[in-house]
């Protein structure tokens, strides 16, 4: 899972020769605003940018969007449209050139022309702005888009329009034909590309006339906030993703990726993680603030999967859990969920260890309960199956001495509930259980656990555990929230710059 500003297909869309119109449609709050300027910001030429909105003053936008007040990206796109904001509030015309200034500026016009698109016209087509003016009245902010863009050409310029309908209520203008009108003379004719927002769900009257068409909407997961874009119509543009989970934290636009990420499997350096007292970090950051530090000495943790996530997604979030406790030679012993065997862990170790230290760590460290074989070459399995009770314990107490060592170190114990309920039955897992959480709790070790909604065991997990995380997968993107502690709703993404094993929560905004 990887996080970008704006989808692929959109940027593609727009770095496509020619220009293009984007319509950008959607309920009140669902975060128009900011893709348009986002597109402005990512897409658009600083210098060659109209942001026309209906909003009172800069500060509205700089209350809603923070990031504005930076002062390359307030460059960007708060100044770059402040001559259409200027045009609201009766500000003057620049004043006209000198004649030598012109000239030659027409001349480095016909240059650019000339080494870039031939069929570009000098001047900004006007036939469909003088059909709307002699039949609604003029518009003042329109007619001055057109001007600036005049001045620009053959230079490709956007324009955004914020929103149709603040536009065309102002002067009882048709949408229709306003849209029409854009479309004609600058999209089509004058080298612009012009993203309209709309504050309407459907508008099929609207969506025809323009190249492109994008829906954005918020659903809700347990009470729970997420927003979603549609890639409805990119003229040109194979839609290789029509939904794109995003999120509008700190007043950007930002969605994610569902390409493959994770099967980027290099070895990556991994440092423990500053752990606070009393707490053993869960190896991931987001997840240690989130919990207010990681686990705690002593505790009894669960992780909830819904039946759509994957093994490779639950790794995300489990290797930085056990790779953080490994690396400090603390111990772990291990009942794999269902579908997850030994042999799959030590591999997986492998990519980002080494063949040599994911073998030690192992050896060392690590035991893994293997119901299903009577015998195994692997030292850091133990294997159950034919075995009477009073060997497994024998074997069980010997592994765990090891990994202890003479120091008695803290373990983690941890178990896929999935596989003791199917294996032993719900009855003798319960007994488990309680037994276990027990012990952890008198203990320094701490206890980790997964489930899966549906097993009996899920409902006493849940009432017995200090912290219980739930994730799930959405449209092929990982989701993770607490409700042991109750938390927001966080995208799980890989970390770009230090890669796989760390990641990172994205909050859902």
């Amino acid at each position: 899972m990887k996080e970008v500003n704006i989808p692929g297909e959109i940027r593609r869309f727009f770095e496509l020769k020619g220009s293009r119109s984007l319509l950008i449609k959607g309920p009140a709050g669902t975060g128009k605003t900011t893709l348009a300027l986002q597109i402005m910001e990512d897409l658009g030429n600083p210098s060659s940018s109209f942001y026309l909105t209906t909003r009172v003053s800069d500060e509205s936008l700089f209350q809603q969007f923070p990031w504005l007040r930076d002062e390359e990206r307030r460059r960007k796109v708060v100044d770059a449209g402040k001559v259409l904001l200027e045009a609201l509030y009766g500000k003057k015309k620049e004043p006209e050139l000198p004649p030598e200034a012109s000239e030659t500026i027409g001349v480095a016009k016909k240059f650019l022309k000339n080494i870039t698109e031939t069929d570009i016209p000098e001047k900004v087509d006007r036939t469909y702005l003088n059909r709307v003016f002699s039949k609604y009245g003029r518009i003042p902010e329109i007619e001055y888009t057109y001007d600036r863009i005049d001045t620009m050409l053959p230079e490709r310029t956007m324009v955004v329009i914020d929103s149709v309908e603040g536009i065309t209520h102002k002067y009882s203008v048709d949408p229709e034909d306003f849209i029409m009108m854009l479309q004609k003379d600058l999209v089509e004719s004058s080298n612009t590309n012009v993203v309209f927002v709309l504050e309407k769900n459907e508008a099929p009257e609207l969506e025809y006339l323009v190249d492109g068409v994008v829906n954005l909407h918020a659903e809700s997961e347990n009470s729970k906030r997420i927003r979603e874009i549609s890639l409805e119509k990119l003229r040109s543009i194979k839609i290789e993703q029509p939904k794109y989970v995003f999120t509008l934290n700190r007043g950007k636009f930002r969605s994610f990726d569902i390409s493959d990420s994770t099967s980027d499997k290099k070895s990556r350096e991994w440092k423990p993680c500053t752990e606070k007292e009393g707490m053993y970090s869960t190896g991931i950051s987001d997840l240690d603030r989130i919990l207010g530090g990681g686990y705690r000495k002593g505790s009894y943790n669960a992780l909830e999967l819904d039946p759509n996530v994957s093994l490779e997604d639950f790794y995300l979030i489990v290797r930085p859990i056990w790779m953080n406790f490994v690396l400090q030679k603390r111990g772990i012993v291990a009942v794999p969920v269902g579908g997850d065997t030994s042999e799959h862990i030590i591999q997986d170790a492998m990519h980002f260890l080494g063949k040599e230290k994911a073998h030690s760590l192992a050896e060392n460290y690590i035991r893994i309960v293997d119901y299903f074989s009577e015998e195994s070459e692997s030292p850091f399995v133990m294997p159950m199956a034919g075995k009477d009770t009073d060997e497994i314990i024998r074997l069980y107490t010997e592994n765990l001495q090891h990994i202890r060592g003479p120091e008695n170190r803290p373990i983690m114990d941890y178990v896929g509930f999935d596989t003791i309920e199917y294996l032993r039955g719900d009855n003798i897992a319960i007994k488990d259980l309680l037994s276990t959480v027990s012990r952890t709790k008198r203990s320094d070790d701490i206890g980790l656990c997964v489930v899966r909604p549906g097993l009996k065991l899920t409902q006493e997990i849940m009432n017995l555990s200090d912290t219980y995380i739930r994730l799930f997968v959405k449209d092929r993107v990982l989701f993770i929230y607490g409700i042991k502690p109750k938390t927001g709703m966080y995208v799980v993404i890989v970390d770009e710059e230090r890669g796989l094993p760390h990641i990172r929560l994205e909050p859902m905004v």
